[in-house]
């Protein structure tokens, strides 16, 4: 994280994050330990998670629009 401000002037949306990473890096000889940190850091960048999630819901809806709609769980749409 270059500086922590925002775009707006204020605090950066991942900067609180990135600080939690870099404190664990600090002070820690083990760097795995701090995977997750890292990760949700990553995720804060670049929301590659929820992307992947939308886009997985994208596909879905438009297969059952595709199929007429019906709800492949056995339950129709009534």
């Amino acid at each position: 994280m270059a500086s922590g401000f925002g775009i707006s002037g204020g605090t950066g949306r991942c900067y609180p994050i990135w600080m939690d990473f870099s404190e664990c890096m600090s002070n820690t000889d083990a760097p795995y330990k701090c995977r997750e940190l890292r990760d949700d850091y990553l995720e804060c960048l670049h929301h590659r998670k929820e992307f992947t999630r939308l886009n997985a819901l994208y596909r879905e809806e438009q297969k059952q629009k595709r199929n007429g709609g019906a709800d492949h769980a056995g339950h129709d749409n009534h």
